[in-house]
């Protein structure tokens, strides 16, 4: 193959189009070892999960501060990286540290959402099975680490973090997000939480539930304005649903229905669901419908 013409328009391309280039800026920000940091981090998180051998107690301390340091090092190489033009190693460093100083109360804000989901749960055997395999587990440990990052301005590694739970579950969390404690995701595929969204304790969310935004056609002059809603306490959305706009409030104790469509503020203790959603039936081998009553309505509320 002659590459010589498709390598002259690539070079024309990058030139026309600088915008999605990184040229002679030295080492870049590495991926794999964002994603081996966020392993660390769960084994720090959850000891004796997810290594390949268990973890005795009387070898716990110094298993610990090893994976510690480790997490230490390659986080404030990915920080420095990440910040690079802005911060020094110093800075980096320090970043690092008070980022690692805080794992005690993720862990403590984590295992209230165990409790959650397996309370929430009647499919769950144990806390070891949710732990172990539950991928809205996963994507909220990985979005708690994400969002303490995210709170210290650290550009880019919070978004990867999440974005790659995103990729291994289906659940799509801003790290910007602001979530309580005794958080529960069943099942999880499909989920999104925009960036300005704010989520009450004890909420639970099921498949396919979205809460995002009105309208994006503002774009980058949004950029500070709310543009998520807000879930207040003891709330469950269920699967399908959508809650869309800054100014929605979901109320305390409110319980959203299976695919119902949401965009104005939900008084406390309301169920929303959609009304006269009916089946069709058709004959095998035959043309006509038996049964054709499907009447999508707006969603209704009654009070609890």
């Amino acid at each position: 193959m002659d590459t010589k013409p498709v390598v002259d328009l690539l070079l024309k391309s990058y030139r026309e189009h600088s915008e999605i280039i990184r040229a002679e800026v030295g080492e870049q920000l590495n991926k794999h070892a964002i994603v081996e940091i966020i392993e660390k981090l769960r084994c720090l998180i959850y000891p004796g999960f997810f290594t390949k051998t268990s973890v005795s107690e009387e070898l716990i301390e110094s298993y610990t501060e090893d994976l510690l340091n480790e997490v230490y090092l390659l986080l404030t190489a990915q920080i420095r990286l990440a910040m690079r033009g802005e911060k020094d190693d110093a800075t980096a460093k320090e970043i690092a540290s008070k980022f690692l100083a805080k794992l005690p109360l993720i862990r403590e804000i984590l295992s209230t959402d165990v409790v959650a989901a397996y309370n929430g749960d009647p499919a769950a055997y144990s806390n070891d099975e949710i732990v172990s395999s539950y991928p809205g587990i996963y994507a909220i440990t990985v979005y708690r680490l994400a969002h303490e990052l995210f709170a210290m301005k650290v550009p880019m590694i919070p978004r990867i973090m999440t974005e790659h739970a995103h990729s291994r579950t289906g659940i799509d969390i801003h790290p910007g997000a602001e979530i309580g404690h005794h958080f529960f995701i069943d099942h999880g595929t499909g989920i999104v939480i925009g960036q300005t969204t704010v989520i009450g304790n004890f909420v639970k969310l099921y498949q396919g539930v979205t809460l995002g935004a009105l309208s994006t056609r503002g774009g980058q002059m949004l950029k500070d304005v709310k543009r998520h809603p807000t879930i207040e306490n003891h709330v469950t959305i269920y699967s399908g649903a959508s809650i869309l706009g800054g100014a929605t409030v979901i109320g305390e104790g409110v319980v959203i229905g299976s695919n119902a469509f949401v965009t104005k503020s939900v008084a406390e203790n309301t169920r929303v669901s959609v009304k006269n959603q009916e089946l069709q039936f058709k004959l095998d081998g035959q043309n006509k419908w038996v049964l054709k009553e499907l009447q999508q309505e707006d969603f209704w509320c009654y009070m609890i």
